[in-house]
């Protein structure tokens, strides 16, 4: 169950507004067999990549690795079902047990004749829950409650933006608290950001920023959208050539106040330390680049945190927080 939790966080935000999610396929001599998690939303949940996975590990198609749709993972797994008689399926939370955007996971499980599943934390969303109950009802052993703590603060972000609007501040820094003096984190994180852009509905940035930079702030990286964008400034005077301004598909504002974060679901914040001064954000992210050097600014903020989980972006560290 770590493995999985460890794994769905690679995903944190990136999935809004469904929750992150990990899963992990075992043999019944306890060897590992498959790792996924949901990736985001509309794509594959993370027990089907985790079962198609474990498929390959025992002797399924390989062909199936390079198969991220739901629909056909759904119609193909279940023609290998016989290779899972001696499995168990572990879960961060509870598998779903209706059809949405992808097919109901209990009916993957069911056709596959998982014969037990492992379950850290209830669904509570009134569509999808029951599928514990569900599967017990066709004869499967279902164990829940296993490392639910951890599974609950996995859970912390989807719970917030369930009921009001998300903000998430995000920034890079090296060892010695530098954030400018050119790229700062990893590819891998860079990345990460892009799937997060892909994901939020407004990402907001500091007109001193947009004129050092002359960013871009789109989702390249992972060929995602570009969200809007709400320069906070009190002056509209910005080069017109600056790359932000030329990505089609969205909207762009330039405002003095922050009062357009009310209309967004999940905004996401990036900029140094007046932006961090200017936003409540309700959780924080930073990537941690293991370097000295290359720059002058720090963000040079008082602020507490409730530091919710460290984890690796290749060689960076990256920390999930709770503002206090």
């Amino acid at each position: 169950m770590n493995l999985a939790i460890e794994a769905a966080w690679k995903y944190q935000g990136a999935t809004l507004p469904n929750p992150a999610v990990g899963s992990a396929v075992v043999s019944g001599s306890g060897v590992l067999l498959g790792l996924g998690a949901h990736r985001k939303a509309g794509g594959p949940h993370a027990e089907v990549f985790a079962l198609r996975d474990a498929c390959v590990a025992l002797g399924g198609d390989a062909a199936l690795l390079t198969c991220n749709d739901a629909h056909a993972l759904h119609t193909l797994l279940p023609i290998h079902a016989a290779l899972f008689a001696h499995t168990t399926l572990y879960v961060t939370l509870e598998p779903c047990a209706h059809d949405g955007r992808t097919p109901a996971c209990i009916d993957l499980i069911k056709a596959l004749k998982i014969p037990r599943v492992v379950i850290a934390h209830a669904d509570t969303h009134p569509l999808a829950r029951g599928g514990a109950d569900a599967l017990r009802a066709c004869g499967i052993e279902v164990l829940e409650g296993v490392c639910e703590a951890q599974a609950h603060t996995l859970l912390l972000p989807f719970l917030h933006v369930s009921q009001k609007p998300l903000r998430l501040f995000k920034w890079a820094q090296r060892l010695d608290g530098t954030i400018d003096g050119g790229i700062v984190s990893c590819e891998a994180s860079r990345r990460y950001v892009h799937e997060l852009r892909n994901a939020c509905d407004l990402l907001v940035i500091g007109g001193n920023t947009v004129r050092t930079d002359r960013p871009t702030l789109d989702a390249r990286l992972v060929g995602g959208r570009a969200p809007d964008v709400l320069i906070y400034s009190r002056s509209k005077d910005f080069d017109p050539s600056t790359a932000l301004f030329g990505v089609g598909g969205r909207e762009v504002f330039i405002e003095p106040t922050l009062e357009r974060l009310e209309r967004y679901r999940f905004v996401l914040i990036e900029g140094g330390a007046g932006m961090f001064a200017a936003c409540a954000a309700d959780f924080d992210l930073a990537f941690i680049a293991p370097q000295n050097g290359g720059g002058t600014m720090s963000l040079h903020a008082n602020a507490r945190f409730n530091l919710l989980h460290v984890g690796r972006s290749d060689v960076d560290a990256v920390l999930w927080m709770q503002r206090l």
